[in-house]
């Protein structure tokens, strides 16, 4: 692994003494500079992975070789030092680009859990880069199809929770794709190679769903001639998912709880628990705090359920993706029908489905598609196979050329810098924190869509 390499500006040699043998114990190679225009030199000619650098200093103070060095494009996390500190020194610190802050005196652990933090925050980071030029070139995360920049949060944030046994809900209206995002969870992480085990509570009978989820012993009820496993034992190890979790009976409410705090099911007829490892994921597209509230969903059940929450965005809200999950689903829906070889899509389709308000999400846009492969007759598809509702008389779209790809995410992007610098009032090194980027890619962007100076 490699050693990050810390420069350490001070002014005092003792102090910078004291960190550089402090740090070496720690694994930490360092370099030191007496000062602003010291530490610019070197900077120069090397890359460190973190700074640190003293406030006050005769030469060029802390706060103007900040300002320097962001401006100049340095991308090393900046952590401040100071015995003079205050609350408004460490928020003007922040707001011109450092990283955290740290007053003097200060303990050898202060400084290496902030060096650690700045760590895990760079790796985090790194990870996400790598994601998002994975979705870039190939469009798709497990399953997944799309790259709009909320779709990219959600891949971002399944990364994250993807190892952890930690039960997480899948909010979203209808057709978002919610159990695909449950597959994500599952193939993304160290249970990948256990069973995916899925039920729909909505779709079940009481009186069989709790058979369904926790099994019988033989003999339990009439017709019980077996014993049977029920879906938590089939999923140990794995993942349980719980489609439209908001629709089970409140009886059944009870016992999932205690599944969840207890980790071991009793099977109908049994006298003996047996221990379970399931991580257990759940979808619905109710409001389940409406639904707690109408005293239909049990309250501690829904904080047991809700430790993470994801959020999925309606299709409309990512007219972007379409083009990648109509070329997606056109595919997909050929060969589940038998339809060879697979047609084109003609452009005033696409616009038509770009144009479309889809209320039932990506599983409306699939059936559009299936009906309309079904009845073309041609090696593309026409708009005259699309159903009544999709008639160009009723929506609004692009012309032929704002249907590129490229163009929408060249315009999705200069949008999001705009925003971005809106929020922070002009701050370019907040900015291209929240966009995720460095500081000198956010110039070039600026300046290669000639927003320099119209965005400030």
């Amino acid at each position: 692994m490699k050693q990050a390499h810390i420069l350490i500006i001070d002014d005092e040699e003792n102090l910078r003494h004291m960190l550089s043998v402090m740090l070496g114990k720690q694994g930490y190679l360092t370099d030191s500079a007496v000062g602003g225009s010291d530490a610019l030199a070197k900077l120069s000619s090397n890359v460190y992975d973190y700074i640190l650098c003293d406030i006050r200093m005769p030469d060029m103070d802390g706060r103007e070789f900040l300002r320097k060095a962001v401006a100049s494009g340095v991308a090393a996390p900046i952590i401040m030092m100071t015995a003079y500190g205050s609350i408004d020194t460490a928020v003007a610190c922040m707001q011109d680009g450092a990283y955290d802050f740290i007053s003097k005196p200060f303990k050898q652990n202060e400084i290496v859990i902030v060096l650690k933090k700045a760590e895990e925050r760079e790796r985090l980071k790194a990870e996400n880069r790598t994601l998002r030029a994975e979705v870039a070139s190939q469009g798709s995360f497990y399953g997944i199809v799309g790259k709009n920049s909320a779709m990219l949060e959600i891949y971002d944030q399944i990364k994250r929770v993807a190892n952890l046994k930690t039960t997480v809900l899948i909010q979203g209206e209808s057709g978002t794709g919610k159990e695909l995002v449950a597959k994500a969870l599952h193939k993304s992480g160290c249970r990948s190679s256990r069973q995916f085990v899925a039920v729909n509570c909505g779709a079940i009978p009481e009186n069989l769903l709790e058979d369904e989820l926790f099994g019988h012993q033989k003999g339990a009820f009439t017709g019980a001639v077996i014993s049977k496993p029920g879906l938590f034992e089939q999923a140990d190890q794995g993942t349980l998912f719980l489609d439209e979790v908001g629709e089970m009976p409140i009886s059944l409410q009870v016992k999932l709880l205690r599944v969840l705090q207890e980790g071991e099911i009793r099977r109908l007829g049994d006298i003996q628990s047996k221990k379970v490892d399931v991580r257990v994921v759940s979808a619905t597209s109710r409001d389940l705090q409406s639904e707690v509230s109408a005293g239909r969903f049990r309250e501690d059940l829904y904080f047991r359920l809700n430790v993470f929450s994801l959020q999925l965005p309606p299709l409309r809200e990512r007219i972007d993706d379409i083009p990648l999950l109509v070329q997606q689903l056109v595919r997909d829906c050929s060969v589940r029908i038998g339809r060879v070889p697979v047609p084109r899509v003609a452009p005033e389709v696409l616009r038509r489905l770009m144009a479309y308000p889809w209320t039932g999400n990506v599983r409306e846009l699939e059936n559009v598609l299936e009906r309309a492969l079904v009845l073309c007759n041609h090696d593309q598809l026409y708009d005259i196979s699309l159903p009544d509702g999709l008639t160009v008389e009723e929506f609004q779209y692009a012309d032929d050329e704002d249907l590129s790809i490229k163009k929408a995410e060249r315009n999705m992007e200069m949008d999001l810098i705009r925003k971005a610098l809106e929020r922070t009032g002009g701050n370019r090194t907040h900015a291209a924190r929240i966009l995720e980027i460095s500081h000198r890619a956010l110039l070039y962007k600026l300046k290669e869509y000639g927003l320099e100076n119209r965005v400030l």
